[in-house]
């Protein structure tokens, strides 16, 4: 174990490194940079094997706009290591191990208008999501994906304080129709909704359905929807016909009948109906035995 004073000098050298060549310090903690104008603008770099001193190292390179993180590396502990980042924009994580309190370490990046948190603290005891409520301290963020977790309806119920948000994105979750109500609280503009993933196989109630599409109808800010892995018809879809501002409805791993995507292209003449027919493979894999939504 290093004393404290050559911890503070290994650090201080490696954040010097930083400033003077910053695609080669990162590049020696693995990651992957993209340097514009002779700036590093973007990283992306798996966590697993970061040690505090490399967080630091990241989290020095202060022109980052957009940065990647895989692996679960990313704690209560590591995340407010990279307050550095004072610039950075666009956030994608993977796998992170944060607690709900954890949270409150992303209000450092006072720049951040995306978000996207991708099997976040998956199955992790004590993870509920409410510490989504944390991201309302963010002023610039516009645009979240919460998707892959085993958090639910209280995710949602937090997420609903974030009134900043201008899209969100959500899919393999555990939430419950109810949950769904409390995107009624958000003035979006775009909005993503996938399915529930059935925890430990149970065949549990879909979170998105046809009975979901009269919620949406009452977002009457919405300009692009889109919809996937689910059982619609032109019937249930109807209620969309009330969105005054819908500019573009997209559909795509979902079982729809050609005969009823034409019936919404025609009651929805001036929206963009964006439809990728569904194949084999996602009616078998995902939609019968991954979400078991057909029989």
């Amino acid at each position: 174990m290093l004393r404290p004073a050559l911890a503070v000098a290994f650090a201080s050298a490696a954040l010097a490194a930083v400033a003077a060549d910053p695609p080669t310090a990162l590049e020696a903690i693995g990651a992957k940079v993209t340097v514009t104008k002779g700036v590093v603008t973007q990283a992306s770099v798996n966590t697993d094997a970061l040690t505090p001193e490399q967080f630091r190292t990241l989290g020095a390179a202060k022109s980052l706009k957009r940065l990647g993180t895989s692996g679960k590396g990313v704690t209560d502990a590591t995340l407010p290591l990279l307050a550095g980042l004072t610039e950075l924009e666009e956030l994608s994580t993977d796998q992170t191990r944060l607690t709900d309190d954890g949270y409150k370490h992303f209000a450092q990046f006072r720049s951040l208008r995306q978000l996207s948190l991708f099997h976040p603290s998956w199955d992790m005891k004590g993870f509920t999501g409410r510490g989504l409520a944390h991201l309302k301290a963010l002023p610039k963020l516009e645009r979240l994906t919460f998707a892959g977790s085993t958090a639910g309806d209280e995710a949602l119920a937090a997420l609903a304080e974030v009134t900043q948000l201008k899209g969100f994105s959500t899919w393999h979750t555990t939430q419950t129709q109810a949950g769904n109500a409390h995107l009624l609280k958000l003035s979006l503009t775009s909005l993503k909704i996938g399915q529930r993933l059935p925890r430990y196989g149970k065949n549990e109630p879909p979170s998105f359905d046809e009975s979901t599409v009269p919620t949406l109808a009452k977002m009457p800010s919405l300009e692009r929807l889109e919809l996937f892995e689910a059982v619609l018809t032109a019937r249930g879809l109807a209620p969309l016909r009330g969105l005054p501002n819908l500019k573009v409805l997209a559909i795509n791993t979902t079982e729809i009948s050609a005969a009823d995507v034409a019936a919404v292209k025609a009651a929805l003449p001036n929206v963009q109906v964006e439809f990728r027919p569904l194949t084999e493979e996602e009616r078998d894999g995902t939609l019968r035995k991954k979400l078991k939504l057909i029989p």
